[in-house]
Formats: C-alpha cells, structure tokens, sequence
C-alpha cells in the first residue's frame, strides 16, 4: 500500500492518527462515523437521519456545504456542524451505498 488511505485536505493534518472533523476529509473519501461531537439534540436528530457512530459514509461534495452519502441518501450538513464530527478512514475499496 503505498500513502494514506485518505488525504485530509488541511495542510497542517489531523489532530489525531486516523480521526480527522468531517469537514477536513477531501471529496470523494470514503469514512466511517466514530464521534458526533454537536450538541446532544443536534447528535440525536443526526442519528435519526443515519448519520451515528461506526455508520460508513462517503463525502461527495465539501463546498459551500458537506454533502454526504449516508444510507443511499444525500445528506447535506454545514462546515460548521461538520467540524465536530470525528471520522476514520475506510479502505479505498470500501463500498458505500
């Protein structure tokens, strides 16, 4: 394997190894969910919408808001509300849907 298996589209990396904020992750990536980092009604009303812990998603769009693939649905979230969600990388052959 050669590289990381996403690259996070802030120059100065992640805050931690493999967990990067959402709205850090570039186009296209494949990720799964490991925190919801948003108010507790905020994280219960995602949760709702597909969008909790060790669910897989992939972000198709990052400008001016986050678009996500969650559970074959679009999911639009804002850059700010993306910031506290906390997500790892999935292997590039990882199919989401």
């Amino acid at each position: 394997m050669k590289g990381p298996l996403y690259t996070c589209a802030d120059e100065n990396g992640c805050p931690q190894p493999f967990l990067c904020p959402l709205s850090r992750v570039i186009a296209g990536t494949a990720v799964r969910v490991k925190k919801l980092g948003a108010s507790r009604e905020v994280s219960r009303r995602l949760r709702e919408l597909g969008l909790c812990e060790e669910q897989q998603i992939k972000l198709l769009t990052v400008r001016p808001n986050l678009i996500c693939l969650v559970c074959n649905a679009r999911l639009a979230i804002s850059s700010q509300l993306a910031e506290n969600i906390l997500v790892e990388p999935l292997p590039s052959h990882s199919k989401i849907g």
